[in-house]
């Protein structure tokens, strides 16, 4: 969806093991942070949060300066190196078409929970995390639907129905940083 590489990963899969032994998967994006230090860091403003909470990027201002990239507390940045040729996207047929242009080198990358679909889905009067034209693509394409995307300020949201009923944690709360993303925690791990 977002043509990166696969040294480039926008979204870690980490594997962890509970104290019972059961195996679980952590998956971390960027958590688009309510105060996030990447947009205080940055001296252009090329990270900034929009309105809606999320934390993007402007491509076309960044610098490279890679300053987000050791302010985010979760390494939930990447750097683009070097230009990329324009067929080298193998996983392009097997896995879809990318849906954004490529970053140019030299600027610090992230997930953007695919603003592209959410702005674009809003334009046609669709519903982010109820429809799929307006839903992050990890939450459409995620096997076991475990990943559930919406507006944690709306009671009938999904998400914000799961975080006011189920235990949930989010990382690092004690940097305060008010991360976006909840983990329901595997049983056992409490």
């Amino acid at each position: 969806t977002n043509d990166t590489r696969d040294d480039m990963r926008w979204n870690v899969r980490i594997e962890d093991v509970t104290p019972q032994g059961n195996v679980f998967h952590v998956t971390r994006p960027c958590l688009h942070c309510h105060h996030a230090p990447c947009v205080s860091v940055c001296p252009v403003a090329a990270t900034y949060s929009r309105p809606d909470g999320l934390v993007v990027m402007d491509y076309e201002k960044c610098i490279g300066c890679r300053y987000c990239q050791t302010a985010c507390p979760y390494g939930a940045r990447v750097f683009n190196w070097s230009e990329r040729p324009a067929d080298d996207n193998t996983k392009a047929g097997e896995w879809g078409t990318p849906e954004v242009p490529r970053r140019p080198r030299g600027v610090a990358e992230k997930c953007t929970f695919c603003i592209h679909r959410i702005d674009a889905g809003l334009a046609k009067g669709l519903m982010p995390g109820v429809d799929k034209e307006a839903t992050p693509a990890c939450v459409n394409i995620c096997p076991v639907e475990a990943r559930f995307f919406g507006n944690l300020k709306d009671p009938n949201s999904i998400v914000y129905q799961i975080v006011h009923s189920r235990p949930t944690l989010r990382l690092r709360e004690d940097l305060g940083t008010d991360p976006s993303v909840y983990y329901i925690p595997p049983e056992g791990l409490f």
